[in-house]
């Protein structure tokens, strides 16, 4: 038996339900297709598809082995196109999904280079803090913000982490005084970023102590923006990402507080279908990487 034809002819009578179609899909007889995987159930000694004359399904074991293998296949491939002749200049429609003020903050900045080191590639850049349908809305990349991933057939590139801050503005603190632990921010107007993992529940680590504080605040909004503009209105206190406060931080427009405690982290992901990765694909996702590699 050859063990990776084997693998692949599994995964693809899987994929399209029958034996007839991986054979016409693969240029195999339908008795070959049939032989592979009688032979690579009995080299794992456990029954994968449970057929009929008329149908086929996924045993158990068949669905959990499916899982794993098609990852398993995807990485092959993609390490095997990163050894591929790179003459191939990346062209057409690139679509990609970003949250919005993590693009405005840290990606469009550096479009235009992306796009001058490509010529013959175009960018379709949707910007929008509620998360899209990668697969269903026919996005070749997405960025999520998240500490959550919600689909596991997809591939997640972890770029960077981003570290979070308590602050406000200096007239808010001045009328309502500064919290000097985790617990006292139960006092205070809180504006929550609906659309963070973390938006009901801050939590706060120091010394080997963990802080969770449930947060309810007034102001509830879907924007990272809305809740910097309540902040420099002076309009209550709030978690942010600290690259989205960092100029208004240095100019002395909002201050942080807290600062002696560790606040949560979200990571940030570029995520693609779990597939062979197109040039195009595999160009944005190396600028990414580039862009947030550490100096």
């Amino acid at each position: 038996m050859d063990h990776l034809t084997a693998l692949k002819v599994f995964r693809t009578a899987a994929a399209s339900g029958s034996f007839a179609g991986a054979a016409r899909q693969l240029g195999l007889s339908a008795a070959a297709v049939s032989k592979n995987i009688a032979e690579l159930e009995a080299h794992l000694k456990v029954r994968l598809i449970n057929r009929t004359t008329r149908s086929m399904s996924l045993t158990e074991a068949g669905a959990a082995y499916h899982a794993r293998l098609s990852r398993i296949l995807d990485e092959l491939a993609e390490a095997d196109a990163a050894l591929a002749p790179m003459g191939a200049s990346p062209g057409g429609v690139l679509r990609v999904s970003a949250p919005l003020t993590f693009a405005l903050t840290c990606i469009s900045p550096h479009i235009p280079q992306f796009l001058a080191r490509h010529p013959n590639l175009r960018l379709e850049l949707d910007l929008q803090d509620s998360r899209a349908d990668l697969v269903g809305e026919g996005y070749d990349l997405a960025i999520r913000g998240s500490d959550r991933l919600e689909d596991s057939s997809l591939v997640a590139r972890e770029l960077m982490t981003m570290t979070h801050v308590v602050c406000g503005a200096p007239a808010y603190f001045e009328r309502f005084g500064r919290p000097g632990e985790p617990e006292d921010l139960k006092a205070h107007d809180c504006v929550q970023f609906t659309l963070s993992g973390h938006a009901h529940r801050w939590t706060f680590t120091r010394a080997g102590r963990s802080v969770a504080v449930p947060i309810d605040g007034r102001y509830k909004v879907s924007s990272s923006l809305a809740v910097r503009d309540a902040l420099l209105a002076g309009f209550g206190l709030s978690l942010m990402p600290r690259i989205y406060v960092q100029q208004a931080l240095a100019e002395g427009r909002l201050q942080a507080v807290l600062e002696d405690w560790e606040a949560d982290r979200t990571p940030v992901y570029a995520v693609y279908p779990s597939r062979h990765l197109a040039a195009k694909t595999r160009a944005f996702v190396d600028f990414l990487r580039e862009r947030f590699s550490p100096p």
